[in-house]
């Protein structure tokens, strides 16, 4: 129910309307075979892109299917209405998944503990609400699921478990790059097993037959291809598959030897078998046939990394370390539960509980590391909460007569009873607490669609701030069908799916290149920005623009990394220090850098706004999200109009000059919109 909440109506007008919705009415509306060879020539102009081949294509695949057989059952449902509800129904199926993964694990109570927990969690909800229309909406689901047909796989020993287990793992690859984790995961909680001496046959058959099944499933799509033998983010996974062949040859031997023959034969075959494949991975990465390590992965080990070298990975908000303050406010109670959890497992070992404890720790270790891996630490961290829980529960709440040892505090009179209903309300208390927690994050949090904006006055009445979509409906209504918008990468999916215009950089990212040629163009003066937009046809610009109402996601907040990674591609022209104080200050008053105060970005920001007054407490030109009297408040253009900008000024559309004429156009700017003068009071938010 928290996710089918009457406040995500409001996501289907907005969130859904982005690439993901694009890409699937396309598949439903023209058939699978077209959206593969799809060149969608509205995004990354002059590039385009096919998206068949750069998108993991589980989730289009998944809704347009769902339409098509709700079609074909004769029950008539728009593509639009399927998407918008797929995340919170695969949620319910992440609960009845992690039910039967807990069960395997410990027993049927924890289990259905384990599914309440995943069903209201904030750090899942967040992925999952209705119009939530992403990869992880399923992805979830699938590493789940892959998860429990794994530990049936190495407690049975059975291929059927084990093929449906690579069936799954197909759909997770299909879903979502975060399969990376199952493909190391696995090997990883082999290897641990061998380390540990609780090597089997179950274990043999079921890693051999996951390992060769699961790699040639998942090169069927067309994004992976053939990465999973050509990138070192697969080579643990093949190494390990090496080391068992070479481990279970030894056991054969085994009877065949005596004791002495066999110990020093399996020290040497080990040994040059870990050898050799360690030694060919690094040859072959040297050669150049296994793709070095990503900077995706370097960064989750040098969380400095990515700033220095890859800064568009470090700029965008999902990859920055977690704060103790996100864990508490995702997971609540579940925090401090989880440890005990995991500590029953390791206290009752045996060898689907090595992997439930490989799981945790690396989970939590990643989580740490990038806020984005908070969701796949939720799914962990509510199986082991509800094994800690069960345990209370069955020690406080069983059957005494049925235990063989009861505890020495049940046989004084009088003081057992106490303390089991004592701990009882304690643990009820606790789960009273995490679910209000729950609901109040699930709506304060995570019920708002991220395209509406809504702030509270003073006297606690709410301000609905339509920008975005204002300015999407603007651009569809009075610009030419092929006109060509130039923003930040941030926004090329809405611009794309709801102005249906074309864009040059969008949240795809694939090419850091053109992103970087972006950000030159808003880090230049006027001229050279010009020049730059006249080499990619640009017809108009967009920015956003928070000065006014306070808004701190704005494009003068995040202008710092347009710089950055300007200046990656660009060093000679682009640099950083220029935009910074000589004391080393950003700032946007009187004493900023010449350089940033006559930049493209600050002056489409701030232009007019020196004229503004917003109320009688500061001087014209006040910032309120810098909180600041900018410094330069006389800024003219010569190569661009003010075609647009919003009630709240939230977002500013500017049109680029033609050449023939830039010089003679000397109108007035054709504005809609404007928030006048007197109206400061309503500004006052």
């Amino acid at each position: 129910l928290c996710r089918l909440r009457e406040d995500h109506c409001a996501y289907t007008m907005n969130e859904t309307l982005k690439f993901n919705y694009r890409s699937t009415h396309h598949l439903a509306s023209h058939g699978f075979y077209e959206f593969l060879n799809w060149f969608d020539e509205r995004a990354w102009y002059p590039l385009g892109r096919i998206v068949g081949g750069t998108v993991y294509p589980g989730l289009m695949v998944t809704a347009g299917l769902i339409h098509w057989i709700l079609n074909m059952l004769n029950v008539t449902v728009h593509i639009r209405d399927v998407c918008v509800f797929l995340a919170p129904v695969f949620s319910g199926l992440t609960a009845i998944s992690t039910f039967l993964l807990t069960r395997e694990l410990w027993n049927q109570g924890a289990g259905l503990l384990a599914a309440c927990f995943i069903a209201i969690v904030p750090g899942y909800i967040s992925r999952s609400v209705a119009g939530s229309f992403d990869n992880e909406g399923i992805a979830i689901f699938a590493l789940q699921f892959t998860y429990y047909l794994w530990v049936k796989s190495v407690k049975t020993g059975s291929v059927f478990w084990t093929i449906c287990c690579c069936l799954s793992y197909f759909y997770m690859v299909s879903a979502w790059g975060g399969y990376v984790f199952i493909i190391n995961l696995i090997p990883l909680h082999v290897f641990v097993l061998l380390l540990m001496q609780r090597y089997s046959r179950r274990v043999y058959i079921a890693y051999s037959t996951f390992y060769i099944v699961g790699l040639i499933l998942s090169m069927q799509i067309p994004f992976v291809g053939f990465q999973p033998i050509r990138t070192s983010e697969h080579m643990a996974a093949a190494g390990v598959f090496a080391l068992l062949q070479a481990y279970a040859f030894l056991q054969y031997l085994r009877d065949r030897l005596t004791k002495q023959e066999f110990q020093t034969l399996f020290f040497l075959g080990v040994s040059l078998a870990a050898g050799t494949v360690f030694l060919s991975v690094i040859y072959l990465t040297y050669t150049g046939y296994i793709a070095p390590w990503s900077g995706r992965f370097y960064s989750l080990w040098d969380t400095g990394y990515a700033k220095i070298h890859i800064p568009i990975i470090a700029s965008v908000s999902e990859h920055q370390p977690t704060t103790w303050v996100s864990f508490f406010f995702d997971l609540h109670i579940l925090v401090c539960t989880f440890p005990a959890g995991l500590w029953f497992c390791i206290k009752n070992i045996n060898d689907e509980r090595v992997f439930v404890a490989l799981y945790a720790i690396s989970a939590v270790y990643f989580a740490g590391v990038m806020v984005r891996l908070m969701l796949t630490l939720t799914p962990v961290v509510c199986m082991l909460s509800a094994i800690a829980f069960s345990n209370v529960f069955e020690r406080y709440l069983g059957d005494d007569m049925k235990r063989e040892n009861p505890p020495i505090e049940d046989s004084k009179e009088g003081l057992g009873p106490n303390i089991k209903n004592i701990v009882t309300m304690l643990m009820l208390m606790l789960l009273m607490m995490f679910a209000v927690h729950c609901t109040w994050v699930t709506s304060n949090a995570y019920s708002s669609p991220s395209v509406v904006l809504a702030s509270y006055n003073h006297d606690g009445t709410r301000n609905i701030l339509d920008d975005f979509r204002e300015a999407y409906y603007w651009l569809r209504q009075n610009t030419d069908e092929h006109a060509r918008v130039m923003s930040w990468w941030d926004y090329g999916y809405q611009i794309a799916g709801m102005a249906n215009r074309t864009t040059l950089v969008d949240n795809n990212t694939w090419n850091n290149s053109h992103i970087a040629l972006v950000g030159k163009a808003m880090s230049s003066n006027e001229s050279a920005a010009y020049e730059i937009m006249r080499s990619l046809d640009v017809d108009y610009v967009l920015i956003i623009f928070g000065g006014v109402i306070g808004y701190s996601g704005d494009d003068i907040n995040k202008f710092l990394w347009m710089v950055r990674i300007a200046e990656g591609e660009h060093p000679k022209d682009i640099r950083e220090s220029d935009y910074f104080t000589p004391q080393g200050e950003f700032r946007v008053d009187k004493a900023g850098s010449p350089t940033l105060l006559n930049c493209l970005m600050y002056k489409m920001s701030y232009y007019r706004f020196g004229e503004m007054q917003l109320d009688f407490r500061t001087p014209p030109g006040f910032d309120r999200t810098r909180n600041a009297e900018i410094g330069n408040k006389d800024i003219k253009f010569k190569h661009l109009e003010e075609a647009f900008t919003s009630e709240h000024w939230l977002v500013r559309i500017y049109k680029v000059k033609q050449l023939d004429n830039r010089e003679t156009l000397d109108h007035k700017p054709r504005v809609t919109n404007i928030v006048p003068k007197q109206k400061t009071a309503v500004l006052d938010l």
